[in-house]
């Protein structure tokens, strides 16, 4: 029997299939970032389109969780480059 199921993958019929990359991202910098706008607010950074990610909101709790389990940078300070 195998081992418990990686959290970081998604069950068949997970509707946050599309957010995936967010959390499984390439060995070395990561190109997304939770980044601690201020207020509470807590917004997923794409520093390589130096854009905020596009997610739902009913969706970006859960993608923040998912993305903190896999150990994405967050920061207080801006993550992106000056426009």
């Amino acid at each position: 029997m195998s081992g418990p199921a990686d959290p970081r993958e998604p069950g068949p019929a997970d509707p946050l299939e599309r957010h995936a990359a967010l959390w499984r991202g390439a060995e070395g910098p990561s190109r997304w970032v939770i980044w601690h706008a201020g207020d509470g607010e807590d917004i997923v950074f794409d520093r390589e389109l130096n854009v905020p990610a596009d997610i739902e909101d009913a969706e970006l709790a859960e993608v923040v969780r998912r993305m903190r389990r896999a150990g994405v940078p967050e920061s207080d300070d801006y993550p992106g480059r000056p426009c």
